[in-house]
């Protein structure tokens, strides 16, 4: 029985009809009436009517269009009559509304027989049942319901409601959980297959939303769901096996571990998945992906498989030669002109990506062995496939097996170079692929050991007869070149360029392109030696900017723009000579005559135009005029987001590239990633403006920091922005400053509409990483202002942010302990966790260092706000985790550096740990502790000279540690010394037997790695050289030596270096030694040195 009158059902009848019509201006005018008639001003009768028509109507069409609008509509944003809030519509309703409303709805999905039309009426439901949690409001009688048609004898309504558990999981979260057992347990009996999926993908989505302790309840269903599986692979129904596998993977990403006991049979029967090509690609690779996944997961699970590594490495192998099976001479490959051909649906690039991911997550001890007991035979196949696959598999699993496979490459080079004389086209270009790749993940040892090796084999593929090959042995040159040092890519210049000079005459564009590119890279690496080529390169390059004017030639002259000016960059300005002015001019007519938005040329000018103002410094500024507006235009972007409110709408958008895709409240949202990109790429060269112009940059610097760089911080659609922008901000202080002067009216007013706003984002930055990149804007920014810049209420504002961040990091590093529990013994952290905890570093890192730049410039002032977070030091410097003792380490020495005698009011915090300091196990928190003692006699007065004497014996100890010149010991052995210089300089009253410390600290002597510390260091020897010190005289050619080590290794610098040098001559003088024999003893390169210090 209807509750609404039968003219409004006329009414929006008429309007469903108009909002389906495929004229756009009716179906726009539709909307307009739908918007303003209803929506706004009748909600609840809307919703009702809907509703209504879904019941009542006989059109299926009808129902189902309802239903759709249903849930679209009642997902808008609405004030809430009563409280003025925004909330979603639904829940806006009068409680009475609602109850009517959905009380029908669930009429209707009980009642409807059509699958379509009821699955649409279930999304409807979900959605409903969504607001309703995510408001905390109650729908009593949804689960009843929804349990009820769970067992009805039509499995359609069986499998409606576990859809709708599936779409909104959180409905049935707080249920108990032997209903949920016994519910799902059903599900997965159910004689309907379709039902038993269902359930499958309700349970993975539930599994998904509960916590980790409620997941170990549910372990039990894994044989049932397992179960599933068998039946429907032996049916040969491809469609449905493949939604029971992707079911799986998620349950596999939230908790491998729930396999662990049938983990083998489950590796089995995937396998044999893979292996049946009577089943659809897309169901063989995503048993794949699911294989894949616990190597992403459970990696140690993996290894400890009998068979997985073995079979998984054979499988993707056999996927890998899947390639080219109607183009086997390769002739209509070669005849292609896109090389950007998206194959990622394909088998021989699924086989790839796995295989890169089972090396890069299980390892070169795991994959190296059953992989290369296949590549040998592969490689000498007659079939070029193998040969192909083999190669592409060295590319695929270098950069995982990198430290294994680095000390045995001259096997890997004996499998490889041989093919890039093969008969084969495609295995060519498979060689040329793996050189290159290898070039990358073995960078150093490729280029240093391997030049000849390489290049010499190489570089006659530039002369294939195939375009596609000759194009990618450039491509894979560049991979080397990038990098090769300038001494070892000279001597082959020549044969390089005049190899790349004859492709920039090939016939195709995407050959001349990749040239071009290639050519670029070698001039960026070459430098100065590009030099002899400019004559005959330049004018090449020219005429490409001034003759190829067509559309379809825009990225060839794209590249050649990047070229010219890379060259510019190696040859420098002297070189260029007037040139410069000519291809600025040519950027400039590129430029204006710039009219699509695709156009590819705008991207690479940006970066042309910032290379140009490197080579060319304040003569660029002439062509800011030019250059800053359209770099403007981009860097100011607004973030172009669309609210896609049903399927349709997200599958158009995912037809188009450039889009990110997040879910969000049962919607989802679509944000155009292409346009945030080119707004991160314009900050990004505005800071290299910034940095090379300084004042000459003063012009545009508000502009920026107001409509660019100070909102960018809080650009929370993508994070490169936010980090682009906070590298900005200091550059545009600095160039401000440079302009105006330190203490100039105008910097102060830039500083004051600018820290405020950067002081707001180190409490409000979500990202961990970007966070860290926050700290660092505020502390170079501080830096470029300098003593005194921050006020009372900026300092307890940084506090109150660095206390909500370390608050954060400690729940964070609390959830990584109790995951750690969890886990089995020899398990290894999973790569997201390294990278969190890496992340984690870092910020600490970052805040140390605003901490320090905050003492540095504020002193003594910054203590009563650094207070508040004594509790955070006490308890990290107490700390199992040697990085928090650090951080707090390196704080204290700030507190003792900057705050003078007011230091020792803080004693209590900071004497104990810095005796414990001295005893850690790590070199890093010596030298912290070390450093402190030396601070403390400097800086903090006579209050801690008692202190200072005590320390004495722990730096000795920290000297004598078993591996104290060591890499990773000698900065701590270093600091040690140096601060025993300093207490016997700065702090000696309560030192007592004072020579006998002076005779054990010379021999805690040289420091020549810490540039901070050896000038307190050989001050100190100096002045006991001044005092003729009787235990530095007898054994002056040893205090000679110590500081030739100094001084070979450049650790002191000026006033310092000369006083030093002074006095090891009247060390000389005084002790009678003969300077030449004591040169003779030492090196050649020694000697030169000396003299050049000595005897100038």
């Amino acid at each position: 029985m209807s509750l609404l009158h039968p003219e409004i059902h006329a009414a929006l009848a008429q309007l469903l009809q108009a909002l389906t019509n495929s004229d756009n201006s009716v179906r726009s005018g539709a909307e307009e009436q739908l918007n303003t008639d209803w929506v706004q001003a009748r909600p609840d009768v809307l919703l009702m009517a809907l509703v209504e028509q879904i019941q009542c109507s006989e059109d299926p069409g009808t129902r189902s269009f309802a239903a759709v609008l249903f849930r679209r509509i009642s997902t808008k944003a609405r004030k809430e009559p009563a409280t003025g809030d925004t909330k979603e519509l639904f829940v806006t309703l009068q409680q009475a509304q609602k109850v009517a409303i959905r009380q029908k709805l669930l009429e209707c999905l009980t009642g409807e027989s059509l699958p379509n039309v009821r699955n649409k009426i279930g999304d409807a439901v979900a959605e409903v049942a969504r607001q309703y949690a995510d408001y905390n409001e109650n729908w009593p009688e949804l689960l009843g319901v929804l349990f009820q048609t769970g067992q009805s004898a039509e499995p359609g309504q069986r499998e409606g409601a576990f859809r709708i558990f599936a779409t909104t999981p959180g409905i049935i979260e707080k249920q108990h959980g032997d209903t949920l057992l016994a519910a799902f347990t059903r599900g997965f009996k159910d004689e309907e297959v379709a039902v038993r999926l269902a359930a499958m993908e309700a349970f993975a989505s539930f599994f998904r939303s509960i916590t980790k302790k409620d997941q170990q309840k549910f372990f039990s269903l894994i044989p049932d769901i397992l179960s599933i599986l068998p039946p429907i692979k032996e049916a040969q129904d491809s469609d449905q096996l493949t939604k029971a596998l992707i079911a799986l993977i998620d349950l596999a990403e939230v908790s491998p571990k729930m396999f662990r006991h049938p983990f083998h049979n489950l590796v089995t029967f995937s396998i044999t998945v893979v292996q049946d090509k009577e089943l659809s690609d897309h169901a063989r690779q995503t048993a794949l992906e699911l294989m894949a996944t616990f190597a992403d997961y459970a990696p140690q699970m993996c290894r400890k498989d009998a068979s997985y590594t073995t079979e998984m490495v054979t499988q993707c192998l056999s996927l890998m030669t899947d390639i080219g099976m109607d183009d086997d001479d390769a002739a209509d490959w070669n005849d292609s002109d896109d090389n950007d051909i998206d194959e990622s649906d394909q088998n021989h690039v699924v086989g790839e990506q796995c295989m890169d991911r089972l090396a890069n997550k299980l390892g070169g001890q795991t994959i190296l062995a059953p992989t290369f007991n296949w590549l040998p035979r592969m490689m000498t196949s007659s079939a070029w496939r193998d040969r192909h696959a083999a190669l592409m598999a060295i590319s695929a699993i270098s950069e995982g097996c990198r430290e294994l496979m680095i000390g045995e490459l001259d096997k890997v080079l004996e499998l490889v170079v041989p093919a890039l004389r093969d008969p084969h086209p495609r295995v060519r270009w498979a060689g040329c692929n793996a050189l290159g790749q290898m070039s990358t993940d073995f960078a150093g040892t490729m280029q240093e050991k391997y030049h000849q090796v390489v290049l010499s084999n190489i570089i006659p593929v530039l002369e294939s007869v195939e375009p596609r090959v000759q194009s990618h042995a450039a491509a894979a040159l560049v991979n080397f070149c990038e990098e090769a040092e300038k001494s070892i890519l000279e001597p082959y210049l020549d044969d390089l360029l005049n190899h790349l000079l004859v492709l920039l005459q090939n016939p195709k564009r995407f050959v001349q392109e990749q040239a071009l590119s290639t050519i670029a890279t070698i001039a960026d690496s070459a430098e100065a030696a590009f030099g002899r080529y400019y004559d005959t390169l330049v004018p090449l390059l020219f005429s490409v900017l001034t003759q190829e004017q067509s559309k379809e030639f825009r990225l060839l002259r794209a590249k050649a723009m990047e070229c010219a000016t890379l060259i510019a960059l190696a040859v420098g300005k002297e070189k260029l000579g007037q040139d410069a002015i000519q291809l600025v001019q040519l950027l400039g007519s590129v430029q204006n005559n710039i009219t699509d938005a695709d156009d590819p040329q705008s991207q690479y000018l940006m970066h042309c135009w910032g290379r140009m103002a490197r080579v060319m410094g304040s003569e660029f500024l002439h062509y800011l005029p030019a250059v800053i507006p359209p770099l403007l235009e981009l860097a100011s972007a607004k973030a172009d987001i669309q609210l896609l409110e049903d399927e349709d709408q997200v599958a158009q958008i995912e037809q188009e590239e450039g889009w990110e895709l997040v879910p969000l409240k049962g919607k989802v949202i679509g944000i155009k990633t292409s346009t945030l990109d080119d707004k991160n790429m314009a900050i990004e060269l505005l800071v290299v403006y910034a940095q090379v112009l300084e004042a000459a940059f003063e012009p545009y610097v508000l502009e920026i920091m107001e409509k660019v760089a100070l909102p960018g911080l809080a650009f929370f659609f993508h994070d490169p922005v936010r980090v682009a922008s906070a590298k900005c901000v200091p550059q545009l202080l600095n160039s401000y400053r440079k302009a105006h002067g330190d203490r100039s009216p105008q910097l102060a007013g830039l500083w004051e509409k600018t820290v405020d706003k950067v002081l707001e984002v180190l409490s409000a930055e979500p990202a961990v990483d970007t966070l860290a990149e926050m700290y660092q804007c505020f502390y170079e920014s501080v830096e470029v202002l300098g003593k005194g810049c921050l006020t009372s209420n900026h300092m307890a504002a940084f506090i109150e942010s660095a206390k909500s961040a370390l608050e954060d990091y400690q729940g964070r590093v609390k959830s990584r302990l109790e995951e750690k529990t969890e886990t089995e013994e020899g398990e290894e952290e999973s790569e997201e966790t390294l990278f969190a905890i890496e992340d984690d570093q870092t910020l600490l890192s970052d805040m140390n260092k605003a901490f320090h730049t905050i003492f540095k410039n504020q002193g003594p002032t910054f203590l009563p706000h650094w207070e508040r977070l004594l509790s955070f030091y006490d308890a990290f410097i107490a700390s199992s985790d040697a990085t928090q003792r650090q951080w707090a380490l390196c704080i204290m020495d700030d507190v003792l550096e900057f705050c003078g005698d007011q230091s020792w009011n803080y004693n209590d915090h900071i004497i104990q740990p810095l005796f414990h300091g001295m005893r850690d196990d790590i070199p890093a928190n010596r030298q912290a502790a070390a450093y402190g003692v030396g601070v403390a006699a400097h800086k903090g007065g006579l209050a801690w000279s008692e202190f200072s004497a005590a320390a004495i014996p722990h730096l000795f100890a920290v000297t004598h540690h078993a591996q104290a010149r060591q890499d990773d010991h000698v900065f701590a052995t270093e600091n040690a010394c140096a601060s025993i210089a300093k207490i016997l300089h700065f702090n000696p009253s309560k030192v007592t037997n004072v020579p006998d410390v002076i005779q054990h600290w010379l021999d805690t002597l040289p420091v020549v790695n810490d540039e901070e510390a050896a000038p307190y260091a050989y001050s100190f020897l100096t002045q006991l050289i001044d005092q003729q010190n009787p235990m530095v005289i007898s054994q002056a050619p040893k205090m000679f030596t110590h500081i030739v080590q100094a001084l070979e290794a450049e650790a002191l610098q000026g006033h310092t270096l000369e006083r030093v040098v002074a006095s090891a001559k009247q060390l000389l003088t005084i002790a009678g030694v003969d300077a030449n024999q004591l040169l003779a003893s030492m090196p050649p390169e020694t000697q030169q040195t000396v003299r050049a210090y000595f005897w100038k």
